[in-house]
């Protein structure tokens, strides 16, 4: 039985062929992106974006270490800075990986 018979509801558009093939085209965009991403070039984008990114965020809210030593942290080396500040950005890079974890898209 045809749905918006039975239920009385009829939307107000249609989906066009042109639509369709913009979706799809989207589509194919997005999965060049990710393949771009996991290759070797694409890491090094993406951990450069995760380092302004946590830099930014912590920036901010007052802390003053920079990029430089936030990259430091994130590769485990010794850093010359308050105690708090170093541990707002270990922090943050627990937070900013449980979120990629769940959003594979950064």
């Amino acid at each position: 039985m045809n749905k918006e018979k039975h239920s009385g509801y009829a939307p107000p558009f249609t989906v066009s062929s042109r639509a369709i093939s913009l979706v799809a085209e989207i589509s194919a965009q997005i999965e060049r992106y990710a393949i771009r991403m996991e290759q070797a070039d694409g890491l090094r984008l993406r951990k450069a974006n995760k380092i302004r990114t946590i830099h930014s965020s912590l920036a901010i809210e007052g802390n003053r270490l920079s990029e430089n030593q936030v990259h430091d942290i994130l590769e485990g080396k010794h850093v010359v800075a308050p105690l708090r500040e170093i541990q707002e950005v270990k922090n943050a890079i627990r937070t900013y990986e449980l979120y990629a974890s769940l959003n594979p898209c950064i």
